[in-house]
């Protein structure tokens, strides 16, 4: 009886299992098709329509907005890089930060700025990088430009940040990249950066610790063809610039020249100070980057006077420095400082410096060219005689030669005119400089007077060809009545250092205003002509009439660099090279017009065409 019971109870209790599972797993699949009808994973769902929802979400999250913009607000310490890409005339202006006595407060937006058009636009995107000022932004030629590194600080600047990261911005579709290395320079502010065949290299810089400030001396290359940082390592026993920041670092054929730069040595009682560092380095690359040497070099001729807050931006071969500031006396109490305008050309192939002064805007006839009929003629013969054994098609390649000369003489976009001043900008130091369309651009800057630090709003040009003013697109110098009744005084001290010789800046122009006649004397011993086999331009000859007066000779240069090319890459060839020969000689011939003018100007210059013959 017994057993009968139990049979029965469990057979009652398994069935009841039985139906408490099918009722879960009803609940479950009940809730599973409510959860699947929510998500939208039924069945019924077009896929192909899901992935567009996706695509439009990810495109809205890196989407690059471009609007016309006011001009950028007044900053300090941000980046000026010229678009690398061909037929591009434009500048990038990222970051910086603006500071006052209560606060600071730090940028991460980017300009362009159009030089055709005369217009700023701002971009924005939601993968912008964070807010910095210092860093370092350098374009190479492949059409890229990179940026590392930089600094930032709280509102009060009770804290102090150093960037790390890098960053690709694609000039054509303005969108920014963060790039993840493994192995990358370390986080600084103040280092520079410049190009090198398929290298981007960086060198020095600063880390702010609080307690103290390091100093940096390492070298890196960034490959453009894979994206990844290799760090140049250097015997131990070989000489090498000594760590700093804010130093010059442009390019060159063999690899790169240093000069100038700031850092804080050791002092006494565990104290450091300050080291204006005046030496010049060049940098001799390797395709093997095992191979990469530093070499010391001499100090060049008319080296302008120790100075921080500027450094060189490359042009045509040479580099182009502006400002800087030299603190004369420094105490505990006080700082005394000496403040620079003056304009530097440094000629790396030559080691020579030349100062560069603005030129009286003279009103001259210009120069008498050929008409339409009469060019055509002449380059006609002239070609001819090079492209007879050539299968080219001459008028063809003419066309050409006389659309880009034509669109060299066009008028520019209608724009805003803007005064052209023949004094260059109040001194200064920490300009943001760059150079675009043979022009160096001009933004902000710093000046101190006694206890007043003064940020400069101002944004400049000068034509680097001509010298011949300052445009100023716009000036705020925030100088009071008080600070402009003391410039009465500068000026007054100004006579007295022309006659007080320990002042660096002041011993140094004395040094060339002794030396001027002598210079012009050995002007063709010190700047030698390297290739004399070259069509020479001529004083206040123009780069468009120096291509045309010579256009043959260019077009039988180019066929020897590039024995395929033909037609329209043939005439850019030559006309590249013509270009850089002009600009090899400038500073030559810059030199030749100053002397014509002292002589009592030019009203006059004609260039004159036809036969050699003609001309005896």
């Amino acid at each position: 009886m017994g057993k009968k019971d139990s049979k029965a109870a469990k057979a009652a209790k398994k069935t009841r299992t039985a139906e408490k599972a099918a009722k879960s797993k009803a609940k479950a699949d009940s809730k599973n098709k409510k959860l699947a009808a929510k998500t939208g994973e039924e069945e019924d769902v077009d896929l192909d329509e899901m992935l567009a929802e996706f695509a439009r979400q990810q495109a809205e999250f890196e989407k690059v907005t471009i609007t016309l913009s006011d001009r950028p607000s007044k900053r300090q310490n941000a980046s000026l890089v010229a678009n690398p890409l061909q037929g591009k005339h434009e500048l990038f202006l990222f970051g910086g930060e603006a500071t006052s006595s209560a606060y600071s407060h730090f940028f991460n937006d980017l300009f362009v700025y159009s030089i055709k058009t005369d217009q700023w636009r701002k971009i924005t995107s939601p993968n912008t990088p964070m807010p910095r000022s210092s860093h370092a932004m350098c374009s190479h030629p492949s059409g890229i430009m990179l940026m590392f590194g930089g600094e930032f600080s709280s509102p009060k600047q009770s804290t102090f940040y150093h960037y790390g990261d890098t960053w690709v911005l694609d000039p054509a579709s303005k969108e920014w990249t963060k790039i993840e290395c493994k192995k990358q320079p370390s986080s600084r502010s103040g280092h520079r950066m410049t190009v090198w065949k398929n290298y981007i290299l960086l060198h020095g810089g600063f880390r702010d610790l609080s307690a103290s400030t390091t100093y940096l001396d390492d070298l890196w290359a960034f490959d453009v063809t894979d994206y990844k940082w290799h760090q140049i390592e250097l015997p131990q026993t070989m000489s090498i610039p000594d760590a700093r920041s804010g130093h010059s670092f442009v390019p060159c054929a063999d690899g790169a020249i240093l000069w100038g730069g700031y850092s804080k040595v050791k002092a006494s009682r565990g104290l450091q100070k300050g080291k204006v560092h005046v030496d010049s380095w060049l940098l001799k690359m390797k395709s093997d980057l095992k191979g990469v040497r530093w070499e010391r070099r001499k100090k060049g001729g008319f080296a302008p006077s120790p100075r921080i807050g500027c450094y060189m931006v490359p042009h045509q071969g040479r580099g182009i420095l502006f400002g800087g500031v030299y603190d004369t006396q420094e105490t505990e109490e006080s700082l005394t400082s000496q403040f620079y305008n003056t304009l530097y050309s440094y000629n790396i192939e030559t080691n020579r410096w030349l100062s560069m002064g603005l030129r009286s805007r003279k009103r001259r006839q210009e120069p008498v060219v050929p008409t339409r009929e009469r060019r055509d003629d002449d380059l006609q013969k002239n070609l001819s005689n090079i492209l007879q054994n050539l299968n080219i098609d001459i008028k063809e390649m003419l066309a050409d030669v006389e659309a880009e000369l034509e669109d060299e003489d066009e008028e520019p976009v209608e724009k805003k005119e803007y005064p052209i001043v023949s004094q260059l900008p109040h001194p200064r130091f920490n300009s943001t400089v760059a150079v675009a369309d043979n022009q160096l651009f001009l933004f902000g800057g710093l000046w101190e007077d006694g206890d007043r630090d003064f940020v400069f709003d101002s944004f400049y040009s000068i034509d680097l060809g001509k010298l011949d003013g300052v445009k100023v697109y716009w000036e705020n110098l925030g100088l009071d009545d008080a600070v402009d009744s003391d410039e009465e005084d500068d000026d007054d001290e100004g006579e007295d250092e022309d006659e007080d010789e320990e002042e660096p800046e002041d011993a140094s122009l004395e040094s060339e205003e002794e030396e001027e006649e002598e210079e012009e004397e050995t002007l063709e011993e010190e700047d030698p002509d390297p290739r004399p086999w070259l069509p020479h331009p001529k004083p206040f000859q123009t780069l468009t009439a120096f291509y045309r007066a010579n256009i043959n000779e260019f077009v039988e240069w180019a066929l020897k660099v590039d024995h395929n090319a033909r037609q329209k890459e043939l005439k850019r060839i030559a006309f590249e090279l013509c270009e850089a020969r002009w600009w090899e000689r400038r500073d030559v011939i810059r030199a030749a017009e100053d002397e014509f003018e002292e002589m009592g100007g030019v009203d006059e210059v004609i260039e004159r065409t036809g036969d050699r013959s003609s001309r005896r």
